[in-house]
């Protein structure tokens, strides 16, 4: 079964983004009318931050995009309808509702669900799923439509190809790989002590970066009896991922990379961005 469809997601923008945007006094007020992070404009032609994702998958060969996002998704509507993302692509636009009684969404693993439940073709295919604020290479977008024995996979990324500073690497989810290379746990946020131990054969940290690829048919049901985060108060999808190894211990191929992830974490990120074309 090929795989041809990303689906990317790009709810609300995050507090984070927005606090240090308020607290920078020449990038106050970029977000007064853009909904998510995924929407900044950034490079030489001030093309939004999601369009060079886009096109990192249109040239790893996907063919169908899939953005999860808010109901008060207007800003994503008319940029399909402008068509202001890459050529190559079929647009599909899901809804996270918010559950009556609730002030926020109900977390990253309902996200996938709720693009599932609308559009049931997913379930029947493999799909690659991921956040729509880091920039993942052509290639790992490419590793993740290759051919495999396993029904899931993930990229593995060695955290010493990060260009990032030691205190940021520390916040980033560490897993747990067996000896041949499947997924075993993802670890948020480790106690520091405990870091040493998930280390591979090469001493290499492994971390997850959040873009999976899934078989939908078998994804689907963790993704609906995933637990509600008893910190967080959401159902997020590495809760899920980790309900599915705990029962299927080979189901999830780790793919390993080395490489630097660009990603929109705060207003100090979008300069890193200003020699995109």
């Amino acid at each position: 079964m090929e795989n041809k469809s990303l689906i990317i997601m790009v709810g609300g923008a995050s507090s984070r983004m927005k606090r240090s945007l308020k607290a920078n006094d020449g990038q106050k007020g970029i977000m007064d009318n853009i909904p998510h992070k995924s929407l900044i404009p950034v490079g030489k032609q001030g093309r939004p931050f999601l369009y060079y994702l886009v096109n990192n998958a249109v040239e790893a060969g996907y063919t169908k995009l899939y953005l999860i996002t808010s109901p008060e998704n207007h800003a994503f509507q008319k940029l399909k309808e402008d068509r202001g993302l890459p050529a190559g692509l079929e647009v599909f636009l899901a809804v996270q509702t918010v559950p009556e009684g609730r002030k926020k969404p109900l977390g990253t693993a309902d996200a996938l669900q709720q693009c599932l439940d609308q559009y049931p073709e997913l379930k029947q295919t493999i799909f690659t799923v991921c956040n729509g604020d880091n920039l993942y290479s052509v290639g790992a977008l490419k590793d993740l439509r290759k051919e495999r024995k396993a029904p899931h996979a993930l990229i593995s990324y060695g955290s010493s190809g990060f260009d990032y500073s030691e205190e940021r690497i520390a916040k980033f989810a560490v897993m747990d790989i067996s000896s041949d290379g499947f997924l075993q746990q993802i670890i948020e946020k480790p106690n520091v002590g405990d870091v040493p131990k998930y280390k591979d054969a090469l001493g290499e940290l492994r971390v997850s970066m959040n873009i999976f690829s899934f078989s939908g048919a078998e994804i689907y049901p963790y993704l609906k009896n995933c637990p509600m985060d008893p910190v967080r108060d959401e159902k997020e999808l590495p809760k899920a991922v980790g309900m599915l190894v705990a029962e299927q211990p080979e189901s999830v191929l780790c793919i390993p990379r080395s490489e630097h992830i660009p990603d929109l974490t705060d207003a100090n990120d979008i300069q890193l961005f200003k020699n995109l074309e």
